[in-house]
């Protein structure tokens, strides 16, 4: 259960045997303080050669996967989970891996997801944010839309610090059904 809730980065023998847990592997680099939802490297005074820029991504790849399945809820994943892992989810990764090439590695290092999607009817999937200046780097969102006589539409789409968050990127849009939704995380 460890496991999985730390995407494998805690062992249970990590927990049974703390002498374990104290000497570093590259499972280790990075912490997730909150499970699963942010990604840190824990030796900020290392060299530069030590940061794994390749496994970093991936790790931040998996949570935003893990965030916006725990934003769908159990009502409205099942539904649309093929859907978003094939049309989405490239998208969503493609945006995360655009910016974070053109931050430098001391950045990059820095950036944590947020702890908790919106629920009910907000938009919030996940913030990906720098952890020391507290500030958003990309904010990745899903809006309910309603066209007339069309029924119901998810709109993916994301906004980045590169614009003052003022422009929609769109990530794409899943249909739902004719009828009303659950909010979000039921």
């Amino acid at each position: 259960m460890v496991s999985v809730l730390t995407f494998g980065l805690i062992t249970p023998t990590q927990l049974i045997n703390p002498a374990e847990a104290d000497s570093p592997n590259d499972r280790d680099a990075f912490e997730v303080p909150s499970i699963g939802t942010y990604v840190h490297d824990t030796n900020h005074s290392n060299s530069e050669s030590e940061f794994n820029r390749d496994h970093f991504m991936e790790i931040l790849l998996r949570q935003a996967e893990q965030q916006s399945y725990q934003k769908f809820g159990n009502k409205i994943k099942p539904v649309i989970e093929n859907e978003f892992r094939d049309v989405i989810l490239p998208n969503i990764e493609l945006a995360i891996e655009e910016t974070a090439s053109r931050l430098p590695d001391e950045q990059l290092k820095n950036l944590v997801i947020s702890e908790q999607p919106g629920n009910g009817y907000t938009e919030k999937i996940f913030h990906i944010k720098n952890a020391d200046s507290g500030k958003d780097i990309l904010r990745f969102h899903v809006r309910r839309d309603q066209p007339p006589q069309d029924g119901y539409w998810f709109n993916f789409h994301y906004h980045s610090y590169e614009d003052d968050y003022q422009t929609h990127h769109q990530l794409g849009s899943i249909y739902w059904a004719k009828n009303t939704p659950p909010k979000w995380m039921s």
